[in-house]
């Protein structure tokens, strides 16, 4: 299914219910409000704090990410480790360049798709900023026939430093189904024609970093939902997500919490060039 033909028919739906009852706030007025701010957002610098269920125990990791929209570009760093990465296909192609703090400690290009960058990692930096964000919500309530009657708002509460309304998100049916594996499929593919999350998907069939053609004919446990429950903490000026929290039939398995949220700030045109003073590259 197209992913923008789903976005499209969420927001409608979004737009039919947000505004019946004027002054009550509901699930589908703040979520029709964030994706406004979403489609709005041309520029984003934010931390972000992660944590991520890898074959069943949980990793933690604190990075920093600045993001232009269009035309996409990324710099990313985790300080902690060490780690740089910059995208921006303008000047280095489709590769990423990257700065590891592992032996020989020199910048290489990588495929960000690739084995290497993709390793006990749930996303790739394709998906860093709130685009992908906000289309991980319509792809739940694609896959849910009760939609927004799954989630409840619970009113304004404080989060990462802002006042955010509190939704939650949940629904009881989520379960796995049977798929059989086509020509030329893997589980990302796979993943995105059925629109449900993929690292759920590996980590049921044990693909957590498999990332070439699967077998024909194989068949793949897949979930029916893309989760089981999500809280979304989201800032009421800014209407974006400063909080997100995903669970499937074992409980968490990702959450991300941003602070120091700036967007539509310029960039200065060294911010994505490997020559900036300040990178490592």
């Amino acid at each position: 299914m197209n992913i923008k033909v789903i976005i499209s028919a969420f927001c409608a739906v979004l737009l039919g219910f947000a505004f019946r009852n004027p002054g009550e706030i509901t699930p589908a007025k703040v979520l029709h409000q964030m994706y406004d701010s979403i489609k709005n957002v041309k520029t984003l610098r934010t931390k972000v704090a992660a944590l991520e269920r890898i074959d069943k125990k949980f990793s933690s990791a604190n990075s920093e990410y600045l993001v232009q929209t269009s035309p996409r570009k990324v710099y990313f760093i985790n300080r902690s480790k060490k780690l740089e990465i910059l995208y921006n296909t303008e000047l280095y192609g489709r590769k990423a360049l990257v700065k590891p703090n592992i032996f020989p400690y020199m910048t290489i290009s990588l495929d960000p798709t690739g084995n290497i960058m993709r390793k006990n990692q749930h996303y790739s930096i394709h998906e860093l900023g709130y685009t992908f964000i906000g289309n991980s919500i319509a792809l739940t309530l694609s896959k849910d026939k009760d939609g927004l009657n799954n989630f409840t708002y619970h009113g304004k509460s404080h989060k990462n430093g802002y006042t955010c309304y509190l939704l939650e998100y949940e629904n009881k049916n989520y379960a796995y189904t049977d798929y059989k594996v086509g020509e030329k499929e893997t589980a990302s593919s796979v993943a995105a024609k059925l629109c449900v999350n993929d690292y759920l998907l590996r980590d049921k069939n044990d693909l957590l970093n498999d990332f070439g053609y699967l077998r024909k004919g194989s068949v793949l446990k897949v979930p029916t939902l893309y989760c089981k429950k999500a809280i979304l903490f989201i800032d009421e000026k800014l209407m974006l997500p400063v909080s997100i929290s995903l669970y499937d039939d074992a409980g968490l398995f990702e959450s991300y919490d941003y602070s120091s949220i700036e967007i539509n700030k310029p960039f200065k045109n060294d911010d994505f060039n490997r020559d900036n003073k300040n990178y490592g590259f």
